[in-house]
């Protein structure tokens, strides 16, 4: 059964960092995380496949404090979103045409629903954005509505002032991804396993 978890993380985790390649072609705007790691991209001369990798491993040190353990699929996050993200931009071409991008945005947010599905439901651990929202919850009291969209808002205006793509597709994200994680994950819940949090929607 391991084997089996180990390849829908992978698979999973990969597949997510392609439908985010997909969205950045698209054009029509990204989910919070994005629009920084985009924006940041612009300003650092690195690719933003890295940067999510970059910053996903500054994040994680974040949860030193918070006294949050890692697990393989935190570390597995950490070096394969990003990577998958750049190896997509680097085969698929900018969409052209607003129907062909309308297209590219919808199938990016269902896949990206799909996998998040599959790496959570692996129960290898969440990633380390997540992981700062469920330790901020622990350790504060504050609600887990709260913490992420008081991380998230804080991320998406600082990406938008760094020059990051915000549109249709932030708030098409913003609405669907919930409901899709939610509606993919009894599909790939490995079932022996101790019972995980499933809030998580972001790498």
């Amino acid at each position: 059964m391991m084997t089996r978890r180990l390849i829908q993380l992978l698979f999973g985790l990969s597949l997510y960092g392609a439908s985010m390649g997909l969205m950045v072609r698209a054009g029509l705007g990204l989910d919070p995380w994005d629009v920084f790691h985009q924006g940041l991209a612009g300003h650092v001369g690195l690719s933003i496949g890295m940067l999510v990798n970059i910053v996903g491993a500054v994040v994680l040190l974040l949860w030193i404090p918070l006294r949050q353990k890692p697990g393989l699929g935190t570390i597995a996050n950490v070096l394969v979103i990003g990577t998958a993200m750049d190896l997509t931009l680097l085969v698929l071409p900018e969409l052209s045409g607003l129907a062909v991008r309308g297209v590219g945005l919808a199938l990016a947010v269902v896949v990206n629903g799909i996998a998040g599905a599959m790496y959570i439901g692996a129960g290898l651990g969440p990633g380390p954005r997540d992981g700062l929202m469920t330790g901020l919850h622990r350790r504060t009291g504050w609600s887990i509505r709260g913490v992420r969209t008081g991380i998230e808002l804080s991320v998406l205006a600082i990406g938008w002032l760094l020059g990051g793509t915000v549109g249709v597709g932030t708030v098409l994200y913003a609405f669907a991804i919930g409901p899709l994680v939610q509606a993919f994950l009894p599909l790939f819940t490995v079932r022996d396993r101790r019972p995980q949090e499933t809030i998580a929607v972001n790498p």
